[in-house]
């Protein structure tokens, strides 16, 4: 994905991942980049940060979406992203 807006490295979450956009009068697929963080010094927080492949887009700019949160949100998020990984496994493998 050339001229990136997020950075993308060995320490990126997901670097390569199928995602949509969706507006009022479109939807787009395209790969993305998937990325979650911390400051290093005096972490106050979390960020999820997600950039689709604008070569792939029609309808949309370039740009990152980021979401902030805090612990206790980071780790809601995580337990019902858990969920519905071990619904989506079970139903796999039956």
């Amino acid at each position: 994905m050339p001229d990136r807006i997020l950075k993308v490295n060995a320490y990126t979450t997901l670097d390569l991942v199928d995602a949509s956009a969706t507006g009022q009068e479109f939807e787009e697929s395209a790969f993305a980049v998937c990325n979650v963080t911390s400051p290093r010094k005096h972490p106050d927080e979390i960020t999820l940060e997600l950039e689709l492949d604008w070569t792939q887009l029609d309808a949309l700019a370039p740009h990152a979406d980021t979401l902030t949160l805090s612990p206790e949100e980071a780790r809601k998020l995580a337990a019902d992203l858990e969920k519905h990984a071990d619904r989506v496994e079970a139903e796999q493998r039956d």
